[in-house]
């Protein structure tokens, strides 16, 4: 018996080791899917959702809880997202394209994203919450309330126009808007998107989840960002709110000048003819 240990200890130890192996490595394994899916998921609600819905079901974006008809699907998805879809309202997200996820964020969203079409664990992050914020002026001449547009903006446009309007994947929105009426502008604007570009229709009468009211809200709030927070008042002035002028002597001096050579030309021209 001692012989035989002996002879084959090395064996049994090695086998011992395999064993501890396959039992440790598929929890690690675990440990880190299950990380990765919820990485996915936190990015997934702080950047997708918002176009895609909490549950990828589609909202302005297209539906993503779905099977992908891809012999490759992973990178199908993750193409998507790095380099975005040319002429509709997906932008590029990878930091190589100018969007704002690093190679492994991405990985992480692709495979939360496919864990929909293997029955994975429906795993929703809750979307960001509004920023408090002061009581608002509404800009002059303008519908709307813009504190519900405060609102309304960090739930629908933060993501892409980055929450003070300075522009992420999306435009800048804290701007001056060259426009006589820029109200219309940027309802227009909302309301139907901008074919061709990462921009989709909001309102409920061009598909999309806003009614009006809540598009005049954000209109409002947009708004805020273009109109100073103390414009000057003035005061219409009024005839008799004019300062009192002082006597032009200049100009009495020269008119007192014409009329004396007048005279002098006058009693020349009255001479002459008296001498001839």
């Amino acid at each position: 018996m001692r012989s035989f240990l002996h002879r084959y200890a090395g064996l049994v130890i090695l086998g011992i080791m395999a064993i501890s192996l396959a039992w440790i490595m598929p929890g690690k394994a675990q440990n880190q899917d299950e990380g990765k899916l919820q990485l996915g998921a936190q990015i997934f609600a702080e950047n997708c959702a918002v176009c895609h819905g909490s549950d990828g079901k589609g909202r302005v974006g297209a539906t993503l809880a779905k099977d992908w008809p891809s012999i490759r699907p992973d990178l199908r998805v993750k193409t998507t997202i790095e380099n975005g879809v040319t002429g509709s309202v997906m932008p590029p997200w990878g930091q190589a394209n100018g969007g704002p996820l690093t190679e492994e964020e991405i990985d992480a969203l692709v495979y939360y994203i496919l864990s929909w079409q293997t029955d994975g664990p429906e795993l929703i992050y809750p979307t960001p919450t509004a920023i408090p914020r002061p009581a608002i002026t509404p800009p002059p001449g303008v519908l709307g309330d813009p504190n519900q547009g405060a609102v309304l903006y960090d739930h629908n446009c933060a993501v892409c126009h980055g929450p003070n309007g300075e522009g992420r994947v999306g435009e800048t929105l804290a701007k001056d808007w060259p426009s006589i009426r820029p109200d219309l502008q940027v309802q227009a604007t909302i309301q139907r998107g901008i074919p061709g570009s990462a921009m989709p229709a909001w309102s409920q009468e061009n598909g999309g989840p806003l009614l009006e009211e809540e598009v005049n809200n954000l209109v409002a709030y947009i708004l805020t960002w273009s109109t100073p927070p103390n414009p000057p008042t003035i005061t219409p002035t009024t005839a008799q709110s004019l300062p009192a002028r002082g006597v032009n002597w200049g100009l009495w001096l020269g008119i007192l000048a014409v009329v004396v050579i007048l005279v002098a030309v006058l009693i020349y021209s009255s001479r002459s003819r008296k001498g001839e």
